[in-house]
C-alpha cells in the first residue's frame, strides 16, 4: 500500500471559546489535537489514503490523546516515540471574526524537536511512498537533522517529497531564521505547497508570479499556490497553469484549512493509478483543485482541525451536487 509519512509536529491547539478576542483576553479554551503534519496525515486517511505519522511526544496525558485520537482515525502510530525529556508541545490560538487565528506556542523545546535522526532506521520507504513535512520543525534540533535524514531516504528510493512551509513566525528567533530555513529546504521538495499569505515572505518577490516561479530550484516540478476565498492554482514546471476559484462559505475558524487542502491533494496522488506526479496533475489537476478546495471550505466552516474533516462520502456526495 502507498503511504503518507508525515513528520514534524503533533500538538494540542487550545481554541477559544470566544471569536474576535485577543489571546490575553480568552478565558476559555476546548482542547483539539492539532499540528499541521498531523492534521495532514488525519485528512488522508479520512479520505481513503494511508498516513503514517513520524513524531514524538511526552509521556504525558496531552501525548495519550494525540496516540488516541490517531489511531481512531485510523493513522499510524507505530513511528510515534515518547520521552521523559520534554512535554508534548502546546498551542493556544486566538480567532478573529473572520476565523483567521494568532498563536501562542509552548515548546522550549516540546517532546517532537528531541526526535532522533536514528529513530528514522526502522522506517522502510518505496518510490510510491510521500513524505510530508512543514516548517515548525526546521529550528535547530535533532528533529531538524531527521528531517534531512528522511529526505535522503526518500530521495535514495525516488519518492516524493511534500513540503508546506505553513509559516509560524512566533517559533522563531527571528524572521531571517524561518525564511533561511524554508529557503535551505525548498530546493530538496518534489512539490511546494505556499499560501498567498505568505508566499511573498518566503521568494521576497512582490510579483507573484515571478516569486511563484523562483520556487521552481532543485527538485521542485509542481507549486500549489492557495489563495483562501479566491482558490487555488497548480504551477509545473513547463509552464502549464490550472485553477480552480474554490467554494464560497462563511470561514468560523481556518484552523487546519490549509492542512486540509494538502492532505486532500495528498490523498487523490495516493490513490491514482497515474504515474508521474507531473503527469497526473497535468491529467487530473482540475478535479484535484476541486476536490482539495470542498475539502478546505469545509473545515473552515467548523471548529477545529482534525474533528472538522469531513468523510470521503461527504465530500463524494457534495461534488455529485
Amino acid at each position: 500500500m502507498r503511504t503518507l509519512y508525515a513528520l514534524g509536529e503533533a500538538l494540542i491547539d487550545f481554541i477559544p471559546n470566544v471569536t474576535n478576542s485577543e489571546l490575553k483576553d480568552v478565558e476559555q479554551f476546548s482542547r483539539q489535537v492539532g499540528g499541521a503534519p498531523a492534521n495532514v496525515a488525519c485528512v488522508v486517511q479520512k479520505l481513503g489514503g494511508h498516513a503514517e505519522m513520524v513524531t514524538q511526544l511526552g509521556e504525558d496525558a496531552f501525548g495519550d490523546i494525540i496516540i488516541e485520537t490517531l489511531n481512531k482515525i485510523g493513522v499510524g502510530t507505530q513511528y510515534i516515540k515518547r520521552t521523559d525529556i520534554a512535554n508534548t508541545a502546546l498551542a493556544f490560538v486566538s480567532l478573529k471574526e473572520d476565523g483567521q487565528r494568532d498563536f501562542s506556542f509552548y515548546r522550549k523545546p516540546s517532546a517532537d524537536m528531541l526526535y532522533k535522526p536514528a529513530y528514522l532506521d526502522e522506517i522502510a520507504i518505496n518510490q510510491h511512498d510521500i513524505m510530508h513535512f512543514c516548517s515548525v520543525d526546521l529550528v535547530k534540533s535533532d528533529m531538524k537533522e531527521a528531517h534531512k535524514k528522511m529526505i535522503e531516504k526518500f530521495k535514495a528510493v525516488e519518492g516524493t517529497i511534500v513540503f508546506d512551509p505553513n509559516v509560524r513566525l512566533p517559533l522563531w528567533n527571528s524572521s531571517e531564521a524561518c525564511k533561511q530555513a524554508i529557503q535551505e529546504f525548498i530546493p530538496k521538495a518534489n512539490i511546494i505547497k505556499v499560501s498567498d499569505e505568505e508566499i511573498e515572505f518566503i521568494t521576497g518577490e512582490q510579483d507573484e508570479q515571478l516569486a511563484i516561479q523562483s520556487l521552481f530550484q532543485g527538485s521542485v516540478e509542481t507549486v500549489i499556490y492557495t489563495q483562501g476565498a479566491k482558490g487555488a492554482s497548480i504551477f509545473l514546471k513547463d509552464g502549464t497553469s490550472i485553477h480552480h476559484d474554490g467554494f464560497k462559505v462563511k470561514a468560523i475558524d481556518t484552523t487546519g484549512a490549509g492542512d486540509a487542502f494538502i492532505g486532500a491533494a495528498i490523498s487523490r496522488i495516493l490513490t491514482s493509478t497515474t504515474t508521474t506526479i507531473s503527469d497526473l496533475f497535468e491529467n487530473e489537476g482540475q478535479d484535484i483543485l476541486k476536490f482539495s478546495n470542498l475539502v478546505a471550505a469545509k473545515v473552515a466552516t467548523r471548529y477545529g482541525a482534525i474533528e472538522s474533516i469531513p468523510s470521503l462520502e461527504e465530500v463524494e456526495k457534495e461534488l455529485r451536487k
